[in-house]
């Protein structure tokens, strides 16, 4: 459900220029020409297709979201596509090779898992005019023959056009790929076919989406100037890069998921938060709904102190709270402070185990069987002897006589004993030695 906070600023957003509020925050890189002009004249609609080959949107998916989310808080009325008949074709857009086909049940249950998502950013249930709309292409393309297809829509776009696109080009020149099959050449025509449909239909005049998908929008607004007896129009986003080179949205666990099974939101949060300043500065205008003013007292404020990293603490907040919630961003805050502020135990004890346990992610564990922990484990065995963190039970006693032995952020002496009591989630505990050795024992 769409915040409080973005439906106050629907009301006052209304009358705002939809091309002039993305030209500012960086998130326009060509429209055709007309495009702005047209969008002043009355409310519009627009849709972005979205790839439906998970059941779950990751943060490369963001940037058409936010552009049909500020699309409709400027007044015009937005629509989430679901290829279900392009997922089971493939785009070459952007690829070296040809993505794996989905069966209908699967895009079904991915479709529904995807609007799930879109509902935290669009208002697809209110009863005004500009409601959000979700559409799937399967819907429209599952009754068309071979034959009326390549009747009715094939035979208006020559291959020569189709042969000229980019995204073609690439395709067939690189050197590393293996060619384009048929069915991936067709690509264009059947999102084409959808801009067309959903012209004729829904008087949806404006296609978005990324700028590697100039070349298939454009498809369609020809389409609709042949065989649609009208004028369509494309708008196209940069795609997103980071400043070091390495692709946005990776990390070394793969994509980052808005989905909270894929991605946690503790790793969701020190995605952004781990952003560079450079970065940072470009991201909080793209994937966040400040306003201008607000974010040039942000960004102003950073630079007065950079190592606080003002900046990127309030993209991940903002980010976070928009995707997940704001109870997972204070979980999320809490379980960074855990891991690099000072923490107690009942810090801890906040921590879920999904969080705890990306948390601690890296950091050696040992198992002990909870009934030893249960019947009382002395420290020397847990230092040493039964889990293997210090080398021997010598060097375990110098420790504890050091006091540089911590038993879940707390000082102990070589007295204490580890009980059921010291176990967070009812199964781990907190071993360090000093601030920098960690360990954790698992009681199983």
């Amino acid at each position: 459900m769409v915040s409080l906070r973005l439906f106050l600023s629907e009301i006052l957003n209304m009358e705002k220029n939809f091309v002039e509020e993305i030209t500012w925050r960086g998130m326009l890189h060509d429209a055709m020409p007309g495009t702005e002009e047209h969008l002043m004249e009355n409310m519009r609609s627009a849709y972005v297709g979205i790839d439906p080959t998970a059941d779950s949107l990751h943060i490369g998916h963001l940037v058409s979201v936010m552009m049909l989310r500020h699309f409709q808080l400027c007044g015009h009325k937005p629509y989430a596509l679901v290829g279900g008949a392009t997922g089971m074709i493939g785009d070459p857009s952007g690829k070296s090779a040809e993505r794996n086909l989905l069966d209908e049940k699967t895009l079904r249950h991915n479709q529904n898992a995807i609007k799930e998502q879109l509902s935290r950013f669009l208002d697809f249930d209110s009863d005004n005019e500009n409601a959000a709309v979700l559409v799937n292409n399967y819907d429209w393309m599952k009754d068309f023959s071979f034959l009326g297809f390549i009747r009715d829509v094939g035979k208006h776009i020559t291959v020569n056009y189709m042969m000229a696109k980019d995204s073609v080009k690439k395709r067939l020149s690189s050197e590393a790929a293996e060619g384009m099959s048929f069915t991936e050449f067709t690509y264009q025509l059947v999102q084409g076919y959808d801009f067309l449909h959903l012209f004729r239909e829904k008087n949806c005049t404006l296609q978005m989406g990324g700028s590697d998908q100039w070349g298939n929008i454009t498809t369609g607004t020809e389409l609709i100037r042949r065989i649609g007896d009208g004028k369509g129009y494309a708008l196209t986003c940069p795609l997103i890069t980071k400043a070091d080179g390495t692709k946005f949205g990776k990390t070394e666990g793969g994509n980052v998921w808005l989905d909270a099974n894929r991605t946690s939101p503790y790793k969701f949060y020190q995605y952004w938060l781990n952003t560079s300043d450079e970065d940072a500065e470009k991201y909080i205008k793209v994937f966040t709904f400040l306003s201008r003013e607000e974010i040039e007292e942000i960004v102003s404020k950073h630079k007065e102190a950079p190592h606080q990293r003002e900046l990127q603490k309030v993209l991940a907040k903002e980010v976070t709270t928009m995707v997940h919630s704001e109870a997972e961003y204070e979980n999320a805050l809490t379980a960074s402070q855990v891991l690099f502020g000072k923490s107690t135990a009942e810090d801890f004890r906040k921590l879920d185990e999904a969080t705890f346990l990306d948390v601690f992610e890296g950091v050696p564990q040992a198992e002990v069987s909870k009934e030893e922990v249960e019947n009382g484990l002395d420290m020397i065995g847990a230092l040493s002897a039964k889990t293997g963190f210090l080398n021997s039970n010598g060097e375990a006693r110098r420790a504890l006589k050091e006091n540089s032995v911590s038993v879940n952020k707390e000082k102990v002496k070589e007295d204490y004993t580890i009980t059921s009591e010291d176990l967070i989630n009812g199964k781990f505990v907190i071993l360090n030695k000093g601030k920098k050795n960690t360990y954790i024992i698992r009681a199983v």
